[in-house]
This record gives structure tokens, C-alpha cells and sequence, in this order.
């Protein structure tokens, strides 16, 4: 008990109810080439929608990549996504000119969000060609929104006739009326406006009633339609005395390039406000800098409208610009650039600490085998709690007959020997829906993906291979069908071969690592269950750190770990334990350095990898006693 001062009751908890922890082995882990999506961050995508959703639709540049990471999310629902991408693949802007690039949100927030760039109001969220599709308009005013040309410019229209696209007018055409906007002339529907100059404007639809000489021109923002109505004065700066903050922001997918189709509205933000501090009754901001970086994922604001002389400031008592303009920004500037194997290495750096990320089941998709090696030696083998799976490169087995096998072995002998890897030998012909084509794709997302399967269906130590557990998605056909012969030949050599076999499938057919030296850990199953076995208990012997070096931790660690152990060992994941914490390990040497030590002791359960099936005709007046065992 503590040391009191004087008499008096001091109550203590103690807690001796800790076990060891589940812990995660399904969590994938993947970095490629996209044309969208913030670069050298880890994004968590829970399906092939999510990811097409934030990493963009594939293209000839980024297939790859990307079915690689959607093969493995036909299995499993968490995929840690990295986009690699080097200083050559730049953000489109208003300014197109400006030669930009923002990777990721942390990036922009630090730089940018200040209004500190030079590149014009808008840039695209993430660098890529796919930005030069983007269109961002703000409606800053009443005015903008609708107004009579007439009254404001003096612009009026001469007379016209029924057909006629131009439309000449008096006054200045083009100080109100801009392309985009729709005007109104008589009795004429509004019609859009395609072109303007100082003394016409161009229709995109031709006038269905003939217009009379200095007819009034009414128009009206070209996404007047998107909102309900005007913006004007928020609640908020009513209350603060200011007025004439509110705004309208909309971005379109000006070319198609996105959606699909030409001018599809992407995101609008109604009722923006330009107070810097302005709030919504839940006190959540509607300073549209803010909220544009909060929710859009297609734009970063970065600057306001250079009429806008006071938009940012405070509200209270601030009456903001009017303006008398849209802005109207089509984005451009944006590139795409070839990934190189250092881009993707500075990628998959981002998975090398084991306490900063959890990630399980490594997906190297397209990687070189420099880039596998890489992943092996820096990210496997230095965090030792999860597995690196590679695919040979393309030249290996498509196209390549009668010399896959020698291939494959000439590629493995490239990389290193590691029970922390898994090599598979095969690549497969594959759909590809967003572009109605076939692809040729690794198989290393889909092998990854059976580990996850196979820990959804029974647990992590069994084998992912065979016709129960090794049955691989969306297999067309494969580059190659390794026979008895070759696959003896890429066995001995680590290499899993994936076959095809009549009426059962496409199946992983080898559930071996890279590890060169005959061991229990030359297999996927056992290596995973060490995975397991090393991670919960660690986890949970950290409890013991700081606390003494005697009987009673040592007996409280005994009573955490041989629970779990016999738990494994009823899931048929070992077949006996033992584990070792007293005076014989925990010595006073080990005492006297701050140590502790607890050995444990596995069986692991082994795979088959091998049947023997003999049949022995015998006959008839001989017993079986007579004959049992004896061959």
C-alpha cells in the first residue's frame, strides 16, 4: 500500500485481467502508378470503388497498378494505397503556365493555404493530365448570379431573325455578357452565350423569335440553375454587421475526361461566405477556402479573386466586394510523368515502421525485381510482421514459349532469399471494364488476396494454396500452363506455380517462400504463423516493461502467453508449445541488466505438400494382417 501521513483509507485497482491481443493480418499494403490522388500518402481503400473513386479509372500508363490493388480487394476490404509519383508530374491551375506541384493535403495545408502560390484562384488537387479536364466557377455576387445587361451596361440587342446564332448588339457586349452565361432577348427561352466580343455575342442555340431593334438583355450566371437562388448575406455576418459575403462555388468536368461526360457537374458549394471567420449554427466553418479544402476532391483553393479586395478578412462590420464577374477558370498544366523505381522505393518507405503503420500482406503489383528486392530487404525484413509478394516481370511467361521456366529462375535468382517473401510464377489475362479491353496482370495482388481468404475462412497458418483455398478471380486464361516437370522445376527454385487445372480452376499450386535453405519457415503458412504467434505476444509483453524481474511478472507473463498458445493449438496452428520464465532464463545477470526473458517453444503445423498413394493387390486366400505395413 502507498505511505500515507496520517490514518485514513487509500483504495487501489489492480488489473490482472490483461490477455494477449488480437491483431490484424488481413491489412494490404500497396504502392503504384495513378493518374489521381494525393502522392507519398497511405490511403485506406475498402473496395475496387474506393479506390477507383480516389485514385482515378485506369488507363494504358496505370492499369498495372491499379489491378493490382483491385485483384486484392476482390478478396479482402482493407488496402493501404500509396500513389508514386516524381517532380515531373505536375497539378493543372488556373494559371496553366505555373509549373506546380501539390502532393498531398499536409503539402498544400503548409504552403498554400494562405493564399501564398502564384499560379491564379484554383489548382487541381492532385498533380496529373487528369486535371486539364476541371472547371471551377464562382458566383460572387447577386449580380453575377443574374442581372438585366441593360440597365447595368446599356447593352441592348438589334434586330434579329428567327435562325440567327449572332446576335449584334448596342453598347458593349462583351462587359456583361460572357461565354457561358444565358441570356434572355424578348420573348426568346434563355439560350447560352458560346462566344462574345465588343459588339456581338455568339448563341449555341439559334433564336426562335425574331428579335426588334435595342431589345433588353437579361442573363444569368451559365450554373444559375445549380442553386436555389442568389448568394447575398449570410445570418452570421448579419449578426456582425457585415454584409454581401456569401458566394456560390461549382467545378465541372469541363472535357469529359472524368466523369465521362463533357460539362458534368462534379461538386457545388452553395452559400460560401468570404468572412474568413464566418460559421455555420453548429459552428463548423463556411469560409470557402476551408471548406473547398475540407470536402473537395478535385480542387485546392489558392488565391481570391483579384476584384475581391477584402474577401478573407473578418466579418464584423465588413461589407465585401461586390463583383461584377464570374470567375470562369479552366484548368491546365497538368502532366503526367513515367514512375521511376526510386519514386516507387520513396513510396514504400512509408510502410518501413511497423509502429507506424499495420500492414500485413505487401502487394508489389508491377514492381521490377529491383524495386521487389527493395520492399524485401527494406520494408519485410526490417519490420518482420508481414509477408512481400512478387510476380515475375511480364517477359518472363507471356509470349515467351518453351522458355518460362528457365526465365522465372533466371528472375528469382534476382531477388533475395527471405521467408518474408512469396514469389509466384504465372501472370493472367484479365477484363478490364473501365476501358472494354484485356490486360495482361501480375498475379502477386490476387496470391496476397488468398491470405486474406484464407484468414477470413479458417486462420492465418493454414496454407493459401490448393483447390479449397488457392482458387484465384477473374482469370480468363494464363500466359502459361507449367507442366508436372516445370513445376518440379520452379519448386525447387521458391517459385509457387499458379495452374490451371480442367474443371477445377485456376489455383495457386505451391505455398512456398524465398527462403533458400531447407527450414520450417520455407513456407507461407508457417512464416505467417510466427507473424502472428511474434506480434500478439510482444504486443502484450509490453505490459511487463517497468515492472520487476520476479516470481509474480514472471508467473503473470506465463499466464498470458499459454492461454493464447493452447488457443492456437485447438485451431490446429501447432502441434505443441512450451514456454519457458523463471530462475533458469531470468537469471541475476539478466536481472542485474533490466532484462526478461521468455523462451517459447513451437511445433508449428505442417502443410502437405506431398501424397503418396499406394495400392497393393493381394491375393485372395491372404489375410491383410499378413501384409499391412510391410510395404
Amino acid at each position: 500500500m502507498s505511505f500515507q501521513l496520517s490514518p485514513g483509507v487509500n483504495v487501489s485497482e489492480i488489473d490482472l485481467t490483461t490477455v494477449v491481443p488480437t491483431v490484424s493480418t488481413s491489412v494490404g499494403a500497396t504502392v503504384g502508378q495513378f493518374v489521381w490522388g494525393p502522392v507519398e500518402t497511405r490511403f485506406l481503400c475498402d473496395s475496387e470503388v474506393k479506390l477507383a473513386d480516389r485514385f482515378g479509372k485506369p488507363n494504358s500508363n496505370t492499369f498495372l497498378s491499379f489491378f493490382s490493388a483491385a485483384n486484392f480487394l476482390a478478396y479482402g476490404n482493407q488496402l493501404r494505397v500509396t500513389r508514386a509519383a516524381n517532380n515531373s508530374t505536375l497539378n493543372a491551375t488556373a494559371n496553366g503556365a505555373a509549373a506546380l506541384q501539390i502532393k498531398n493535403e499536409t503539402l498544400y495545408e503548409a504552403n498554400y493555404f494562405a493564399g501564398q502560390g502564384n499560379f491564379g484562384s484554383f489548382a487541381a488537387r492532385y498533380p496529373g493530365a487528369l486535371g486539364n479536364n476541371l472547371k471551377v466557377s464562382v458566383c460572387g455576387s447577386a449580380n453575377v448570379y443574374s442581372s438585366n445587361a441593360t440597365a447595368q451596361g446599356g447593352a441592348t440587342a438589334n434586330a434579329a431573325n428567327i435562325g440567327d446564332l449572332t446576335v449584334n448588339v448596342t453598347g458593349t457586349a462583351n462587359t456583361y455578357v460572357k461565354p457561358g452565361d444565358y441570356v434572355k432577348l424578348g420573348t426568346n427561352p434563355y439560350l447560352q452565350v458560346s462566344s462574345s466580343n465588343t459588339s456581338a455575342f455568339v448563341l449555341a442555340d439559334a433564336l426562335t423569335v425574331a428579335v426588334t431593334s435595342n431589345t433588353s438583355i437579361l442573363r444569368k450566371w451559365e450554373y444559375a440553375d445549380q442553386f436555389d437562388r442568389a448568394p447575398g448575406t449570410s445570418s452570421y455576418a448579419l449578426g456582425k454587421s457585415g454584409a454581401n459575403d456569401e458566394l456560390h462555388v461549382i467545378v465541372v468536368d469541363e472535357d469529359g475526361g472524368i466523369s465521362g461526360v463533357a460539362g458534368q457537374v462534379l461538386e457545388k458549394y452553395p452559400f460560401l461566405s468570404k468572412g474568413s471567420d464566418v460559421k455555420k449554427d453548429d459552428g463548423s466553418s463556411i469560409y470557402y477556402p476551408q471548406v473547398i479544402f475540407n470536402n473537395s476532391r478535385f480542387v485546392y483553393w489558392a488565391d481570391h479573386d483579384t476584384n475581391g479586395t477584402n474577401w478573407g478578412n473578418t466579418v464584423t462590420g465588413t461589407t465585401f466586394t461586390d463583383v461584377t464577374l464570374a470567375e470562369r477558370l479552366s484548368l491546365s498544366g497538368g502532366t503526367d510523368a513515367t514512375v521511376t523505381a526510386g519514386d516507387f522505393q520513396s513510396g514504400w518507405d512509408l510502410y518501413a515502421n511497423g509502429d507506424d503503420v499495420d500492414v500485413s500482406l505487401l502487394v508489389t503489383g508491377e514492381a521490377s525485381n529491383v524495386v521487389s528486392t527493395y520492399v524485401i530487404n527494406n520494408v519485410a525484413e526490417v519490420r518482420r510482421d508481414c509477408m512481400a509478394f512478387v510476380s515475375p516481370s511480364s517477359t518472363t511467361v507471356v509470349n515467351n514459349v518453351g522458355s518460362e521456366a528457365d526465365s522465372l529462375v533466371t528472375f528469382r535468382n534476382t531477388l533475395p532469399s527471405s521467408s518474408y517473401a512469396v514469389l509466384d510464377g504465372n501472370w493472367k489475362y484479365q477484363y478490364d471494364k473501365y476501358n472494354d479491353t484485356y490486360r495482361w496482370l501480375p498475379l502477386n495482388g490476387d496470391i496476397a488476396g488468398l491470405c486474406v481468404r484464407t484468414d477470413t475462412n479458417r486462420d492465418p497458418w493454414f496454407s493459401p494454396a490448393g483447390l479449397d483455398r488457392g482458387q484465384i478471380k477473374n482469370v480468363v486464361r494464363l500466359a502459361w500452363i507449367p507442366s508436372k516437370t516445370y513445376r518440379d522445376t520452379l519448386y525447387k527454385s521458391e517459385i509457387n506455380p499458379v495452374v490451371t487445372f480442367p474443371g477445377d480452376g485456376t489455383v495457386l499450386y505451391g505455398d512456398k517462400t524465398l527462403l533458400s535453405r531447407p527450414s520450417a519457415f520455407d513456407r507461407i503458412n508457417v512464416r505467417r504463423l510466427f507473424i502472428v504467434l511474434e506480434k500478439a505476444i510482444a504486443r502484450a509483453a509490453k505490459y511487463s516493461l517497468f515492472e520487476f524481474n520476479d516470481e509474480f511478472t514472471r508467473a503473470g507473463f506465463l499466464a498470458l502467453v499459454e492461454p493464447f498458445l493452447r488457443d492456437v493449438q485447438g485451431r490446429r496452428g501447432i502441434f505443441d508449445y512450451r514456454v519457458v520464465c523463471d530462475e533458469t532464463n531470468n537469471t541475476a545477470q539478466v536481472i542485474d541488466n533490466n532484462q526478461f526473458v521468455g523462451d517459447i517453444y513451437i511445433k508449428p503445423a505442417r502443410s502437405i505438400n506431398f501424397i503418396q498413394l499406394n495400392f497393393v493387390a493381394v491375393r485372395s486366400g491372404v489375410s491383410f494382417d499378413e501384409v499391412v505395413g510391410k510395404f
